[in-house]
């Protein structure tokens, strides 16, 4: 009996020896420590973030999820310090989603404020700034256009002016292909439309993607009709089409299935549509239906092409957007988490050459049209007039309703922020005045401070200009390296006859490895070159050397000019002549 006792006394001695190595007497005990709070996320507005609006007020998606361990108390919205909504009642007050939040904000910066309570009384708050912008009415770019989405912070569709209904939690990324924002896909997210008014018997979309393969298969873009004899895992292919993705050895497999109204067809590319998730690359896909085949395009390359004897609508009336849900989940293609950019829907089935357009206009990131106007079509920023420069009239014009036209000591200049990449790529439609005899055209380049008045370093940028040769024009390119220059100029080649009265089309592209010239899609001169230089270069001059490459007589052209773009790409042959 002794012995037990003297045992559980020995016994509780170490105890507390333990719990007195484990706790340090300095500390306060464990009941003592703060409590983090409530953690919130905030995926709409995004921070930063811009939503536009061809209206003077526009409808913001308020987007969230709280979570607690201990249990929310209170949950207050705010915009620019007003409240908008309270919560103090929950379902579930450890875990409160907020998808469907929406209020309406003036044009000008706006700040949201989410506050949430505790029943510890624990505060935290976040925050996001964003910015309501006016944009005037979307005018379609593509023939037969009748859907776009831009994913600028909401989820309009331009030209109908109605925006799509989220499902569950889907957000917005900065890393966009085009713009600042694009969709960033969620679990259990997704974009649903009305079709009214987009199906036809010809139908073609275009996007771009930067694909998340996880999870390994999912829906991308579906127009089906219900399986009423499968509500929970629907799957009747009989009309409209779904465009998906599958795991195929890692890579992810891009397949559309399309209905004709008994049976459907299968255009799967194999590895043809594969795409590489590890790459972390944007990437563009169309399909295109009509009347007699169906074609599949990554990046505008054709990965599969058949034969179809026309599409079925019946019952198709809900576009799903990064998902197979609700029409086709049968085969698990629900939520893509992969991101979405610049998504367009046609009533025409387009062409290779249209789609190739469009994957280099995913690459543009200025556009001068010239209708009345120098405004940039991208940051919205007016070019400098110097001099008195004007335009056509429609007459004139190689489309739209005016282009530019030269006169003697008058030329544009813009700011080049932005407009400087590795790559630059640069192609417009030009009509020769060949009085003068020489001049600038396109020049982006560094100052000559010794030599103010004529001005001629060439070190850095580029210098697109032309000359007389035998009473013809011909064009020139002049790229600085850093420290010198490289002449790409390609003799009678490059030659344009001043007389004639069509328009040319004149395009050059700069690569870390080569600088090509083309007229009229027409390769005149491509030599090696390793990389052009941009020291200086804060100013692009359009229709004149001046001011910094005047030292040779380049200066104002008389000539006309339209449809001026520019690229942060490279360009291909191919998408250059698919501008023809």
């Amino acid at each position: 009996m002794m012995k037990n006792k003297l045992l559980n006394y020995l016994g509780t001695i170490f105890i507390g020896i333990l719990l007195l190595g484990c706790q340090d007497l300095e500390q306060p005990g464990f009941s003592d420590f703060p409590y983090d709070g409530p953690v919130i996320t905030l995926s709409s507005p995004m921070d930063s973030g811009v939503i536009t609006s061809q209206e003077e007020m526009a409808t913001v998606v308020i987007q969230f999820q709280i979570e607690d361990d201990l249990g929310i108390a209170d949950v207050s919205v705010q915009i620019d310090n007003v409240e908008i909504v309270n919560i103090s009642e929950f379902t579930n007050n450890r875990l409160l989603v907020v998808d469907d939040l929406t209020t309406e904000v003036s044009t000008g910066i706006h700040t949201l404020t989410i506050t949430a309570t505790d029943i510890n009384d624990v505060v935290v708050m976040e925050t996001a700034v964003f910015e309501k912008i006016d944009v005037p009415p979307y005018t379609p770019l593509f023939d037969g256009e009748q859907f776009y989405m831009a994913f600028e912070g909401d989820y309009l569709e331009a030209i109908s002016g109605i925006s799509a209904t989220a499902v569950g939690n889907p957000g917005f990324t900065a890393d966009a292909k085009v713009g600042t924002e694009a969709y960033e896909g969620a679990a259990d997210s997704y974009l649903t439309f009305p079709t009214t008014g987009l199906l036809g018997a010809q139908f073609s979309a275009s996007f771009w993607t930067k694909v998340n393969a996880t999870p390994d298969r999912a829906g991308v873009l579906v127009i089906g009709p219900p399986d009423a004899d499968n509500p929970d895992a629907q799957n009747n292919r009989t009309s409209g089409f779904r465009l998906f993705r599958e795991n195929a050895n890692g890579m992810q497999r891009y397949k559309l299935n399309v209905g004709n109204g008994t049976a459907d067809s299968w255009f799967d590319g194999g590895a043809a549509a594969d795409v590489d998730p590890t790459t972390n690359e944007w990437v563009h896909l169309a399909f295109t239906i009509s009347e007699s085949e169906v074609v599949v395009y990554i990046n505008g390359e054709v990965v599969s092409q058949g034969s179809f004897s026309g599409i079925d609508w019946t019952g198709c009336d809900v576009l799903s957007i990064m998902s197979g849900a609700p029409r086709f989940s049968g085969w698990g293609h629900l939520s893509d988490s992969s991101y979405l950019d610049d998504l367009r829907l046609f009533n025409t089935a387009l062409t290779q050459n249209e789609i190739l357009a469009m994957v280099a206009q995913g690459d543009e990131i200025f556009k001068l049209g010239f209708n009345g106007n120098y405004t940039d079509r991208y940051s919205g920023e007016d070019c400098t007039e110097v001099g008195n420069p004007s335009f056509t009239g429609m007459a004139g014009a190689f489309e739209g309703s005016n282009a530019y036209l030269g006169a003697t000591d008058s030329y544009l200049t813009f700011p080049t922020d932005g407009l400087l990449n590795e790559e630059f790529s640069a192609i417009f439609r030009y009509k020769v005045n060949a009085i003068p005899d020489r001049a600038g055209i396109l020049v982006v380049g560094p100052q000559d401070t010794d030599n103010p008045d004529a001005q001629n370093n060439r070190t850095s940028g580029f210098r697109l200009f032309r000359e007389n040769a035998g009473g013809m024009q011909r064009i020139k390119l002049n790229v600085g390296n850093g420290t010198g220059d490289n002449w790409f100029d390609g003799g009678a080649a490059a030659d344009i006859d001043p007389n004639s009265s069509q328009w040319t089309q004149i395009a050059f592209t700069i690569s870390g490895t080569e600088a090509v010239v083309y007229i009229d899609g027409q390769v005149v001169r491509q030599d090696a070159f390793a990389g052009v230089d941009w020291t200086d270069c804060n100013i692009l001059s359009i229709m004149s050397g001046a001011p910094r490459f005047t030292g040779w007589g380049h200066l104002s052209d008389e000539s006309a000019m339209d449809d001026l773009r520019i690229y942060k790409k490279a360009l291909s042959q191919a998408e250059i002549q698919s501008m023809l």
